[in-house]
């Protein structure tokens, strides 16, 4: 199993393109996986609530 991990298609790239746009595809592939996760996402749901949304009527004892 000696086949390469780029193949080109099309046309002939000499070995020192091929080098140059693995280069490119690796450094977008690190790049990618160390981008930083946010570690805090905040509310998932606003903390306001619009008034157009709601119901016309809510009585006094509900919990909402």
């Amino acid at each position: 199993m000696n086949a390469p991990d780029i193949r080109v298609e099309k046309g002939h790239a000499e070995p020192e393109e091929v080098a140059a746009i693995t280069a490119i595809l690796l450094a977008r592939a690190a790049a990618h996986s160390a981008a930083p996760t946010a570690t805090h996402r905040g509310r998932v749901k606003a903390g306001w609530r619009r008034l157009e949304r709601e119901n016309g009527f809510r009585a006094p004892h509900s919990w909402r």
